[in-house]
């Protein structure tokens, strides 16, 4: 359905909007949501509200055709991956972990760090038994043939100077073409057009914002204006959206470079990927790195020195034939070349991530990548924080604080990753740079260099880890009354423990996320009881009387235990699987003033209604 309306003398502006009669807006129609650019952070945005019942426009600059590219790929943590499955979206389905992750020092290896299957994933398989230089037979894990510990390496196979690596969750490597179709495709099985309408051929040309929404001239296939409740730029690093909002996008240029190529071969470490510092062979430069994808093809990538000398074909093949040859002691190992590139490090961040109605993420907001981080993967992490947002403002209304908080929390944790990336580069790639790390105070950097590469890769330490928002604007003035302390600090990211619905369903928690907030008692013996007799028992009756009383949609879930903390105690999860609160027993004035500051309420006018919510759990 549309709407026609003059914005100047004799000039047509069409106003797409679905007709819709959510809670909070009584019976007149709402615009839908604008999304500008049909990557994967679009695409995945346009879904997650989709999925949460607000319409979309979503402007696609292409045709709808994608590339196929091995040479750019998407590595996803489990918290990335959730998201995606969450979200209807299979792109996993076909794809396998890594299974370990092998770090090499010219012939040596230095350490192997073994991976295990996060909660989406199979079992991984066997092991190899290979060593870091590829010899059959060769004892592994840093123990030479001897029995002497290797160069860098401990008698049982760790680092020196520390403990043997604890086992770390996979991570997922796949074509970011594979992941793109797949978005596409689950938005497609929608089959609603009053609900997501993608618009191909098109870019946003022009931005004007008033109180009630936002208007926006596109060019192209379709060169009109369009009228949206809220405007979010997903249009890459040169964002017109960005450039109409007037923010400034500072930071570095070629941080880093790597020659990327895509290749069909069999290498010693099947599975697993590898990080290989200074090789000795004189073709290849300080560092090669190896990983993994579906069906035997692996990715790797040669860090180029500085400059901007042009990788020539002829170059880039000899880069490919030493580095085969060494990691496998063999001149002519038959190997089919699939694709080739180059890749830029850009290190750059919007000064606002919000004006007013409209919003920048992914590529559009911040550029990293340098020592393994994941541009694409921080874009989809914004999706999270922000969906679930944008979904309370168009049903119900929101705040500024809760608006606010997405800059507020996003661009904070993105700032520390770049921060640290930037502290620890001239480190890291200077001579005996692993030497100086240890000497710093930098976070990681006494466990050397080339652990604090591998946190990047594999999604933990100050480079890779999910982020906290500690000092989050959402967070309670102070600390409630009867907080405890569990395994996870407040803002940080909950385990994905398994959880009992109140229909009985058995679910891991982080497949409840994204619609609403969750309340998990800590109930350690309910998995031996009959549901129907603990829901009457104990301190569910006055819990869920508590919940029904909060001031957002909640759902009630127990869990037989949690890392960290003792029975009875309630957790607080926002949509975005980040812990709010952590509360000892049941305390309905305490888990409405947390609620209410989750949804960026005024905490301080809460009295009457605690008191309320209260009364009601009494009863």
């Amino acid at each position: 359905m549309h709407a026609f309306c003059d914005r100047s003398p004799g000039f047509n502006c069409q106003f797409p909007y679905v007709t819709y009669a959510p809670q909070g807006h009584g019976n007149r129609a709402v615009d839908p949501v604008i999304v500008a650019g049909a990557g994967p952070i679009g695409l995945t945005l346009a879904l997650a509200l989709a999925r949460q019942d607000v319409p979309v426009v979503l402007f696609d600059e292409t045709t709808g055709g994608d590339e196929p590219r091995l040479a750019r790929t998407v590595v996803l943590r489990p918290d990335t991956a959730a998201l995606l499955e969450r979200l209807g979206c299979r792109a996993t389905a076909g794809a396998r972990p890594w299974t370990g992750w092998r770090t090499l020092r010219r012939r040596q290896l230095v350490r192997h760090v073994p991976l295990v299957p996060g909660p989406l994933f199979g079992a991984p398989p066997p092991a190899a038994t290979e060593d870091g230089d590829g010899r059959e037979g060769a004892p592994r894990d840093g123990v030479a043939r001897d029995g002497s510990p290797r160069d860098g390496a401990t008698r049982d196979g760790s680092p020196r100077g520390g403990e043997p690596e604890a086992p770390v969750s996979s991570p997922l490597h796949l074509p970011q073409h594979e992941l793109t179709r797949a978005l596409r495709a689950t938005l497609a099985a929608i089959g609603d057009e009053d609900l997501v309408r993608i618009i191909p051929g098109t870019r946003v040309e022009t931005v004007e914002q008033d109180a009630r929404g936002v208007s926006v001239r596109t060019r192209g296939a379709q060169a009109t204006w369009w009228r949206g409740s809220h405007l979010v730029g997903c249009d890459g690093p040169r964002s017109t959206v960005r450039k109409q909002l007037g923010v400034r996008f500072p930071g570095r240029t070629a941080v880093e470079r790597h020659a990327v190529a895509a290749l069909r071969a069999d290498l010693p470490w099947p599975g697993e990927a590898v990080l290989h510092r200074s090789p000795p062979w004189r073709s290849i430069d300080a560092e090669v790195t190896a990983r993994p994808l579906p069906h035997g093809v692996w990715r790797i990538d040669w860090l180029l020195p500085p400059g901007r000398d042009l990788v020539t074909p002829d170059a880039l093949m000899v880069r490919v034939r030493d580095t085969l040859a060494g990691w496998c002691e063999e001149t002519a190992i038959p190997y089919e070349l699939l694709d080739t590139g180059v890749h830029t490090v850009h290190h750059r961040l919007a000064r606002r991530w919000r004006v007013g109605r409209a919003f920048l993420a992914g590529d559009a907001a911040h550029l990293h990548g340098a020592l393994g981080t994941q541009g694409l993967e921080e874009g989809l992490r914004d999706v999270g924080n922000l969906a679930w947002k944008l979904s309370l403002a168009w049903h119900h209304g929101a705040s500024d604080a809760l608006l606010d908080s997405y800059q507020a929390e996003r661009r904070t944790a993105v700032a520390a990753r770049l921060r640290t990336a930037d502290q620890a580069l001239p480190l890291v790639r200077a001579a005996g740079g692993w030497r100086a790390v240890r000497r710093t105070v930098l976070p990681g950097g006494t466990r050397g260099h080339d652990a604090l590469l591998t946190d990047g890769h594999l999604g933990h330490g100050p480079l890779g880890a999910p982020p906290a928002y500690g000092r989050s604007p959402l967070a309670p003035a102070a600390p409630p009354e009867g907080s405890v302390t569990v395994g996870t600090p407040t803002g940080g990211p909950v385990a994905d423990v398994r959880v009992t619905a109140p229909d009985g369903a058995v679910v891991r928690l982080w497949e409840r996320l994204g619609r609403e907030l969750l309340v998990v008692l800590v109930a350690p013996g309910t998995g031996v009881w009959d549901r129907r007799h603990w829901m009457r028992a104990g301190l569910m009756p006055r819990l869920a009387a508590a919940v029904s009383a909060l001031p957002m949609r909640t759902e009630l879930l127990v869990a037989e235990e949690y890392p960290g903390a003792p029975a009875h105690t309630v957790l607080l999860v926002r949509p975005d699987g980040h812990l709010a609160a952590a509360l000892s027993g049941v305390r309905p004035a305490e888990l409405y003033a947390c609620a209410d500051a989750a949804r960026g309420g005024d905490t301080a006018r809460g009295a009457e209604e605690h008191r309320d919510a209260e009364a009601t759990a009494r009863r």
